[in-house]
């Protein structure tokens, strides 16, 4: 509130006037990692940027209790192939990720329950070092048909033809 000029008061104590700010430049996208708007991709195989892709991550470690890995198998290459699997999953419904995203390559491939050892062979494959290469991280979320990504983790089980006919090759 404003002093009336007649009050006594220090020059130090007045009411100072505001600085007035120019209002700012449009802002675009000109750097080399700004994400432009309305782009779908930015570089091939690069995916599609989602929100929330720290709680993904958070949602991965959820399952590290459950895993049922075989001799050889590493806790982060199958946390990190997951994942990669499961933010392309969310991206396609367009939100964050969700528990069932990060469940459903996990039962795909045989690892919250014990599985055939044509599917450990195979799994051992993809995931081996998936957790230091992003190239093999996006390989492996792109060797995923967009009908599997589609489905529930309940689903998976009653799938004819069992998980070959879920993985692509």
């Amino acid at each position: 509130m404003t002093q009336p000029k007649f009050a006594p008061i220090a020059r130090e104590d007045e009411v100072r006037p505001s600085y007035r700010l120019e209002p700012p430049e449009p802002w675009r996208a000109h750097r080399p990692g700004d994400l432009v708007p309305g782009a779908r991709t930015i570089l091939p195989g690069a995916g599609i940027p989602g929100p929330d892709q720290g709680y993904g991550l958070g949602l991965a470690k959820r399952f590290t209790d459950k895993l049922v890995l075989r001799p050889g198998e590493h806790v982060d290459d199958v946390l990190a192939g997951a994942f990669a699997i499961g933010m392309r999953r969310a991206s396609l419904y367009g939100r964050a990720p969700v528990s069932a995203d990060i469940e459903l390559p996990l039962v795909i491939f045989g690892y919250l329950a014990s599985c055939e050892d044509d599917l450990a062979e195979l799994r051992h494959h993809l995931f081996a070092g998936v957790a230091h290469s992003y190239d093999q991280q996006r390989s492996l979320a792109a060797r995923i048909p967009e009908s599997t990504l589609r489905m529930k983790p309940a689903d998976v089980a009653q799938t004819e033809g069992g998980w070959r006919a879920l993985v692509g090759s």
